[in-house]
């Protein structure tokens, strides 16, 4: 099975401030075709106006990834946790029994665009915590650099559930190829670019659901970032 989806279909929400593009239902946006895929929640492509962002509010029960794309993303939480993540940052935060935060683009000319992603866990009710980690270009040029697991393989950031989460850069000649465990689906999504996969052409925004195939074949791309979600 392959199903697209394409950027021009997904849900938009422009609240001035926050330009934000949905890839499953979320907020004011719902459509029962694109509620999730697997434990796979929400991919929102966000860009915070400068000088802007999301006051303090809460979550529960949820594995948070913060992929920044542009831009830096100020992160404050109730947990005592304060960064700032630019592009190649990764951002983890397990919401568990709930934990409130904010994040805000601080700089006064510049756009913040990033991916906010939710997975849903396999555990309720834990302690929130919070982790990140920097993936340089290098790593993810021309191969699948994992950036989330549940036992925070290879150096990735750990996540409650039987995903994992790769990120790679591909131009030119550039080609990876991702086996698929049996019984295994896979959520490919092109964060900026343009790539073919399985023979697909995608552009930025395009995303692939994939099961019941033996590999997924990422090649053909035009300055391409391409998020993997390998699901149970």
């Amino acid at each position: 099975m392959m199903e697209l989806r394409p950027a021009a279909e997904r849900g938009y929400a422009d609240h001035g401030w926050l330009k934000s593009f949905h890839s499953f239902s979320f907020a004011d946006y719902h459509d029962p075709r694109h509620v999730g895929f697997g434990p796979l929640r929400v991919i929102n492509e966000d860009r915070i106006a400068p000088g802007t962002g999301f006051g303090t509010h809460g979550h529960r029960d949820m594995e948070i990834i913060s992929y920044v794309l542009e831009g830096a993303l100020a992160h404050r939480d109730s947990m005592g946790n304060g960064s700032t993540m630019v592009p190649g940052d990764v951002q983890r935060m397990s919401a568990g029994k709930g934990v409130t935060h904010s994040e805000f683009n601080h700089d006064k000319t510049g756009v913040t665009h990033f991916l906010q992603i939710w997975i849903e866990p396999d555990v309720a009710g834990i302690e929130p915590s919070y982790e990140q980690k920097h993936f340089d270009v290098a790593a993810k040029r021309g191969r699948l650099r994992l950036i989330a697991s549940p036992e925070g393989a290879d150096g990735s950031v750990s996540i409650h559930q039987d995903a994992r989460v790769y990120a790679a850069l591909l131009d030119g000649a550039e080609r990876v190829v991702h086996a698929l465990a049996h019984g295994c689906s896979a959520y490919v999504h092109v964060a900026r670019g343009k790539v073919a996969v399985n023979g697909r052409r995608l552009d930025a925004g395009d995303a692939l659901k994939l099961a019941e195939v033996a590999e997924i074949v990422l090649e053909k791309g035009e300055g391409a970032e391409v998020l993997l979600f390998d699901l149970k």
